[in-house]
């Protein structure tokens, strides 16, 4: 994720080869130097959306009930505050069959996740040696799950390669990049976040449709 921040700008030098030094993510032995580099990567970065470094933030919550043209193609940086006020009308929830409560888009009763998987690698292995066809996708703006990481991830397989890197359109411009293993495909969205069919509905769509086809984007 670090390296991710510092590639794109997000982070200084100073703070990356700080973060390079004394963290060791591995065993997670890390020391208080470490802490204090990590710290200093979030504060570097601002107020931006992680999950979009590029996207628009929510500058004006107070217009959570104002309309919006609906359209799937405009993504609404208020999307959030929007949801809470539609969770929590009483005529929602009596259609959902709700108890009443109050609706928040994070939880402040359940505040660990605890049979969270270390790592899905393992999970992986086992979906290919089973024959299951696996894709890996990630938005490229995404810096919470970054693509980096991704990377790192697959490489630690040492898959071998079956279709090298390559960029896949639609429509005539470059939707995102792919790079098929034995097994597993690589593939990402250019210009979406975290949440893909949120940022690029249509390149998602494209990269769905060909996952449920059994072929691979287009190469033009």
């Amino acid at each position: 994720m670090y390296d991710y921040w510092w590639s794109h700008a997000i982070n200084s030098d100073a703070t990356h080869d700080a973060i390079v030094k004394y963290c060791n993510f591995v065993n997670d032995s890390s020391t208080g130097m470490c802490q204090d580099s990590t710290d200093k990567a979030w504060d570097e970065m601002g107020d931006i959306d992680i999950y979009n470094i590029y996207a628009p933030i929510c500058l004006n919550p107070d217009q959570r009930n104002a309309s919006g043209t609906g359209s799937i193609n405009v993504f609404d940086p208020c999307w959030q505050y929007l949801l809470i006020s539609y969770l929590n009308d009483s005529s929602v929830k009596k259609a959902f069959h709700a108890k009443p409560t109050s609706w928040d888009v994070c939880s402040d009763v359940l505040t660990r996740w605890n049979d969270s998987a270390v790592t899905i690698l393992p999970i992986i292995k086992y979906l290919i040696a089973n024959g299951q066809r696996l894709w890996v996708f990630s938005g490229d703006t995404d810096a919470r799950v970054p693509i980096t990481s991704s990377r790192y991830s697959i490489n630690t397989l040492n898959l071998p390669i079956e279709t090298a890197w390559r960029p896949w359109y639609l429509n005539k411009e470059v939707g995102g990049y792919l790079e098929a293993y034995k097994g597993l495909l690589l593939i990402t969205v250019r210009g979406a976040g975290h949440t893909v069919p949120s940022y690029q509905p249509q390149r998602a769509l494209a990269l769905f449709s060909s996952f449920l086809g059994g072929t691979l984007p287009p190469p033009s």
